[in-house]
């Protein structure tokens, strides 16, 4: 599973986060197979070396090869990188034949709506893959500053630690540095719930409020996000590092983020309607937020900013009433 000593791999979605991954793993030394399901943007991408949807500006390297055919992109693949979003996951993988020794890897960070599962148990569902050959990658991972070649830092996720120590090899270069982690619960969560407090965190900065407010939206959204991760199974320790804490804090402090920037929208008075028909953009947030909530009801965890932002989402509450009903919750010890 070598191109001429190079591993090989193929990143399946060629959006901005699948793009920019994509370059990270040809800086590392990788064979690229980028696959887009728009045959038009193969061709541009091969002819071009640009991405033009998300990345006019940025050459792409040499390593990366687009493909339109979904099966010749990961052919001879050693990883196949699932760089589409969480709720077409499903339909996409059920279409795919994986090579038969790839690990599969997924940079989604949602929760599918109606089951409640995570990306990797979605993988294991439909592919009946192994989980020691299913990882994710997770942590505060802005496409735009990482395809610009800027330093990050991210967690690659496997129950078996031989496959994340491969996975890790394969991205980790000189200003991308990855960190292994067999939490693969914990990464998942934090990735998908930092989602939805970034919305709260923009709906108050839409709002016009300040960083005492959103300081306090991060703190208390990163403490049910540990609720939720400990009562199904996640360590503690994993939402103080980088797929926790780390993703959670960049998230709702960027303006690169596409679901902080969807939560002001909703604060300055716009409907989910008109934000999403105004961006090509996916916000995770606003799809999961259901399935988080709903996770937090079947495990009776208390999540009530995940529940309002749900609520501002079906358009029950307005970001008004969202702030004023959090506000006025009863007084609790700050480890309740």
């Amino acid at each position: 599973m070598s191109s001429g000593g190079r591993t090989r791999v193929a990143v399946m979605g060629a959006g901005s986060w699948g793009t920019a991954f994509a370059t990270v793993l040809a800086d590392a030394g990788c064979s690229v197979a980028l696959w887009s399901h728009h045959a038009e943007q193969a061709a541009a991408i091969n002819r071009e070396r640009v991405n033009s949807a998300f990345f006019p500006d940025l050459v792409l390297p040499e390593a990366i090869q687009a493909y339109a055919d979904a099966e010749q992109a990961m052919a001879g693949a050693r990883f196949v990188v699932l760089a589409i979003p969480s709720q077409a996951m499903r339909e996409n993988l059920a279409r795919w034949s994986i090579p038969e020794d790839a690990a599969l890897v997924s940079l989604a960070k949602g929760i599918e709506l109606g089951t409640g599962l995570r990306m990797s148990q979605l993988v294991a569902q439909v592919t009946g893959i192994g989980d020691d050959r299913i990882a994710v990658v997770s942590g505060p991972n802005l496409a735009r500053e990482i395809a610009e070649g800027q330093p990050a830092a991210t967690v690659v996720a496997c129950t078996s630690l031989e496959t994340a120590e491969a996975l890790q090899a394969a991205c980790h270069t000189a200003r991308f540095r990855a960190y292994t982690n067999t939490d693969v619960i914990g990464v998942e969560l934090g990735g998908a719930t930092k989602n939805v407090i970034a919305l709260a965190v923009g709906m108050a900065i839409g709002f016009g409020l300040g960083d005492n407010t959103t300081a306090s939206v991060i703190t208390r959204g990163l403490a049910e996000t540990i609720r939720l991760g400990v009562e199904l199974g996640a360590e503690p320790y994993t939402f103080s590092g980088l797929a926790g804490l780390g993703d959670l804090v960049a998230t709702c402090s960027s303006p690169l983020s596409r679901n902080r920037t969807f939560g002001e929208g909703l604060g300055r008075g716009r409907t989910v309607a008109e934000i999403a028909a105004s961006t090509r953009q996916v916000a995770e947030g606003v799809k999961s937020c259901s399935s988080i909530r709903q996770l937090a009801i079947d495990h009776e965890v208390e999540m009530p900013i995940v529940e309002a932002v749900d609520a501002v989402i079906a358009e029950k509450l307005t970001p008004r009433d969202m702030i004023d009903a959090l506000m006025s919750r009863s007084a609790k010890p700050e480890r309740y």
